[in-house]
């Protein structure tokens, strides 16, 4: 069975977006990232993605089914169905959860088999750390001071979360460290 992976990439002081909740500063290049190695690897070995309704929202829905570089079913956590159901292929599709982070994380377990469930959304990372429903965490550090703006681990329980370094990458400018979650 796959792992849940959780992270974002943060600025040097800490930071999973600006104070006006940009992110372009630490996705300076998008098409060099998705040649990365490190990328790479995640696109080849994820499964299914649990996303928070927020990144979902970030842009067209209807772009993902041809242009995001998971093509893999997608379990949207939400409180309210969309109006409309988003395009899908025959690898993306959207399935929205609207019963907790649990289940969105046991569908997308068992949609992936024995490949790995990628957590994406600020929100939604910190629900499964706290959950205790994370595996691994994989940060990305840009070389970018952003001053304020959302931070990750703010409203994680830390005493619960012990980790591990397992592999680091460098790409570019970009530094990624994969850390295991000690339970």
């Amino acid at each position: 069975m796959g792992k849940v992976i959780g992270g974002k990439t943060l600025s040097v002081d800490g930071f999973a977006s600006d104070p006006n909740g940009d992110v372009g500063q630490l996705y300076p290049d998008l098409v060099n990232l998705a040649q990365t190695e490190v990328l790479q690897e995640e696109m080849r070995t994820t499964g299914a993605i649990v996303m928070g309704k927020r990144s979902f929202e970030m842009g067209d829905p209807d772009w993902y089914a041809d242009n995001y570089e998971y093509q893999v079913p997608i379990f949207v956590l939400t409180h309210h169905m969309p109006a409309k159901q988003p395009r899908s292929n025959g690898r993306l599709r959207f399935i929205f959860v609207t019963d907790g982070i649990e289940s969105a994380v046991a569908q997308a377990k068992a949609a992936a088999g024995d490949k790995n469930v990628l957590v994406i959304g600020g929100s939604i990372n910190r629900q499964v750390i706290n959950a205790r429903l994370c595996d691994e965490l994989h940060i990305g550090i840009m070389p970018v001071l952003l001053g304020g703006g959302l931070r990750l681990f703010e409203g994680v329980d830390l005493t619960r979360l012990k980790l591990e370094k397992i592999r680091v990458f460098d790409a570019g400018p970009r530094t990624d460290i994969w850390f295991r979650v000690v339970k």
